[in-house]
């Protein structure tokens, strides 16, 4: 697939991410979003280069959602799998398995800073260990 094309794909899914984010989520997952497909669309074979792409926007969404706890009730911008399976018109299984293979491909588990909204990122119990001779300690000790 030539570039532009490519290019072309990556705009459009990022074009069906912003009606999601602003009707369920925020700003802020809208650019965690659109930072995970950019970053997915720098690979040197894409994922989203082939398949349909309303599947490969929600399952964009279902990643961000997983690294950021969205499908826990507790959370402030609560969403479910149904939901955005719903919005996007794609098989629930489908956009997890392809969350699945997005995780997998850029090595994004929860806590990822990367891919976290600041909120979260600001909680993280992992933030201040380290590892010493062998042992994790927090930071704030050695600190004394």
């Amino acid at each position: 697939m030539e570039k532009q094309e490519l290019l072309a794909r990556q705009n459009t899914i990022i074009e069906q991410l912003k009606p999601f984010c602003a009707e369920k989520l925020n700003e802020e997952y809208f650019l965690l979003s659109e930072k995970l497909i950019k970053k997915l669309g720098r690979k040197r074979q894409p994922p989203f280069e082939t398949g349909q792409l309303n599947i490969w926007a929600a399952s964009v969404i279902h990643s961000i959602a997983t690294v950021n706890f969205l499908f826990d009730r507790s959370n402030e911008h609560y969403i479910s799998v149904d939901d955005i399976s719903i919005f996007f018109g794609a098989n629930k299984s489908t956009v997890t398995g392809k969350s699945k293979q997005i995780r997998d491909l850029l090595k994004i588990r929860q806590f990822d800073e990367e891919f976290s909204c600041q909120k979260l990122n600001e909680s993280n119990p992992f933030t201040n260990l380290i590892m010493v001779n062998g042992f994790i300690v927090s930071a704030n000790l050695l600190k004394k």
